[in-house]
């Protein structure tokens, strides 16, 4: 149980999940009076759409609060934002946040940490093995609307594997073959492992706990199926990376069928 922190869970009779934790913009009645930061403000550093991305044929983990309200990405230590420097320079609340909200925050992180370990833990008995599909997306557009997108720096996909063990990176490489000959926006697709970042904390939480039976594998899709500055969809865009998700659930398959016997 959460107190403030809402979710969304769809079970159904498969090894793999798609999560979207970072995809929400809700922020509880209680705490909306202490924020600071407008939508707008927040919306550039939350996940739209990912939600979207992630209504695969797969079990379902969606996050509809802020991630400036709680952060499941981050350790329990940081998962609120109490000061600048964990949320980008910018602050957060206009007064302290009261001891008591925080307290409550950093429960709900551990309860929904509990509820995620007990679901991973059932697909792990059931089936014997676990895939994670933990999407993301990343602004690449730092200095305006307008900059010119350093492309060496910023992948048009992002798959964080640093924390993934080596057991499974015949795995990863058949994934990264694959999703190379797919096309995205009409266009051939450069995806690089951890350029931009490595994986957050459900990545290692997951992939240290059950690191023997599955991996999580964190997709940052560029934000290229939106305007970063305005939020405005290209929708066409967004459903293509969702079908490229849904496209690569195949290597998944054949990887276990074949691989493992399963």
């Amino acid at each position: 149980m959460s107190k403030f922190t809402k979710y969304f869970i769809k079970k159904i009779d498969s090894p793999f999940w798609s999560f979207a934790i970072h995809d929400g913009q809700q922020i509880d009645p209680l705490i909306d009076p202490y924020i600071k930061l407008g939508e707008d403000e927040r919306l550039r550093e939350e996940d739209p759409f990912t939600a979207v991305m992630a209504e695969l044929p797969t079990n379902q983990f969606i996050v509809g609060s802020s991630r400036f309200q709680l952060d499941l990405n981050r350790t329990l230590a940081d998962s609120v934002y109490l000061r600048p420097e964990q949320a980008w320079g910018l602050e957060v609340w206009k007064d302290s946040l009261p001891e008591n909200i925080v307290t409550e925050l950093h429960l709900d992180h551990k309860n929904i940490y509990s509820e995620i370990e007990e679901l991973i833990q059932e697909t792990i008995d059931r089936f014997g093995y676990v895939i994670v599909y933990d999407i993301h997306s990343y602004n690449a557009k730092r200095n305006g609307p307008d900059e010119i997108i350093d492309l060496q720096k910023n992948p048009q996909i992002n798959l964080g594997t640093a924390y993934v063990d080596p057991k499974w990176d015949p795995l990863i490489k058949q994934l990264i073959e694959f999703i190379k000959k797919e096309s995205l926006y009409d266009e051939p697709i450069d995806i690089q492992e951890n350029i931009k970042f490595k994986g957050g904390y459900l990545s290692q939480f997951l992939n240290k706990k059950f690191g023997d039976y599955g991996c999580v594998l964190s997709f940052e899709f560029r934000k290229d199926f939106m305007d970063e500055w305005t939020g405005a969809p290209d929708l066409n865009r967004v459903v293509s990376c969702k079908q490229l998700l849904m496209n690569s659930i195949t290597v998944l398959t054949t990887y276990f069928k074949n691989v493992r016997g399963k």
